[in-house]
């Protein structure tokens, strides 16, 4: 097997110096990596990690290696893989195949190349990892314990696995974990997809009107800072609940049908196939801007807008813009990927500090406990959010109160 796959190990010093500053803005995952240094939970324990290619994640795989862990190493995504933290975490010593821009084979073949090692833990991001040991590579499975997942596509996936029979180990819904997806979901993704969606197009969100596809966590937080920047938001929604919940968060809510011609950018965050079509595309203004903000590039259907086009040119860095009909150009932003991750630097460092704490410690959950569990989807245990979250309150030296013994006896009795 080899070692590693990546573009240029010339780039490690530029990786280095992300990897430092994140390290330094990251400080449950400090001081994971200062207590794993001295215990060791990991001593000779194999993990295959795929999840987003950049800095922050090559330090929670380098907090994992500190506690002993074989680390093997692939992104989630061939866009948002950046070769300089490739390059780092190969010259610290980890093993690597990813590269920017790799084809749909390379992809395949990396996430295979990561899992040849026969891993006892599997950390994934969107089910890839998952995927290909049940699907094509099952002898690799034969000593994996169990595992952690970070999104909902995967927590999605990995459900569909479960009611099917199919799930080969126990796997953590980490994305389903207070300290993830209050925080990650909602003001992760609020900020970095209009992080990402500014600075690729250099143009004002306010004034704009902006549709939101879906009103999940991640959207909620795409929907939230949209305003605060100005626009003027409308929602489209198939669950009558979180339509409601939408309107009462002072949005307006209405169909795709409706809402296409009134919207300057469209942004999606469903998990789901072709929430906008070529259809929708067609009662747009004229330059409108589209981009995704889901784990896969199926949300906006490319292929059918491939189709529908009668010429394409790259408008500006990461934007394609497609002719269809009669001269009315559509704006991608890049190619329908997960915006934020692939035109941009992702979430903060500070909110991926709280989701890839949940997820060392429940690769430690996994490691301790995987005799005991099932072959299902589990929980994050409520111990672990409430660890992680109270160590985060102490680094930001925020105190807050208990419960006294009469409130404790008080909230667990049924008399008044």
């Amino acid at each position: 097997m080899e070692n590693n796959q990546i573009r240029d190990i010339t780039l490690a010093p530029s990786g280095h110096q992300k990897i430092e500053w994140v390290r330094n803005n990251m400080p449950l995952l400090s001081g994971l990596e200062e207590e794993f240094r001295k215990t060791k939970p990991f001593d000779g324990v194999k993990i295959s990690l795929s999840v987003h290619l950049e800095a922050k994640t090559a330090y929670l795989c380098l907090v994992l290696a500190a506690g002993g862990a074989q680390m093997s190493i692939t992104g989630s995504n061939s866009l948002s893989t950046q070769d300089d933290v490739a390059a780092a975490l190969v010259d610290s010593g980890l093993k690597v195949y990813a590269y920017h821009g790799a084809t749909d084979q390379e992809y395949g073949r990396h996430i295979e190349m990561c899992l040849e090692q026969k891993p006892n833990i599997i950390i994934d991001d969107g089910g890839d990892l998952v995927g290909l040991l049940h699907n094509k590579r099952p002898d690799l499975a034969k000593e994996v314990w169990g595992g952690c997942e970070e999104t909902t596509t995967g927590v999605i996936r990995l459900q569909a696995m479960e009611r099917e029979g199919i799930l080969k180990f126990p796997m953590v819904a980490v994305n389903d974990a207070q300290c993830k997806h209050l925080f990650d979901n909602r003001y992760g993704t609020g900020q970095s997809v209009w992080d990402s969606i500014m600075r690729n197009t250099n143009l004002i969100v306010a004034s704009k009107t902006v549709v939101v596809v879906g009103y999940g966590w991640c959207s909620r937080g795409i929907a939230m800072r949209a305003s605060a920047l100005g626009a003027k938001v409308i929602i489209t929604e198939i669950d009558p609940v979180k339509a409601i919940e939408a309107r009462m968060d002072g949005f307006d809510v209405m169909k795709m049908d409706q809402a296409a011609p009134l919207g300057d950018l469209f942004v999606t965050a469903t998990g789901c196939k072709h929430t906008i079509t070529v259809d929708h595309m067609r009662k747009m203004k004229d330059r409108a801007i589209l981009a995704n903000a889901g784990h896969f590039n199926v949300e906006i259907d490319m292929e059918g807008l491939e189709k529908a086009a009668s010429d394409k040119v790259e408008t500006r860095k990461n934007i394609m813009g497609y002719r269809i009909d009669s001269g009315k150009w559509i704006n991608v932003i890049a190619e329908g990927k997960l915006v934020n991750i692939a035109a941009a630097d992702g979430h903060p460092a500070e909110i991926m500090d709280l989701s890839f704490a949940v997820q060392a410690l429940s690769a430690m959950y996994i490691k301790e406990n995987h005799s005991n569990l099932e072959k299902k989807v589990i929980d994050v245990s409520a111990e672990i959010d409430d660890k992680i979250a109270r160590r985060k309150l102490e680094c930001w030296g925020i105190e807050i109160d208990a419960l006294t013994s009469e409130q404790e006896q008080y909230l667990n009795s049924w008399q008044v």
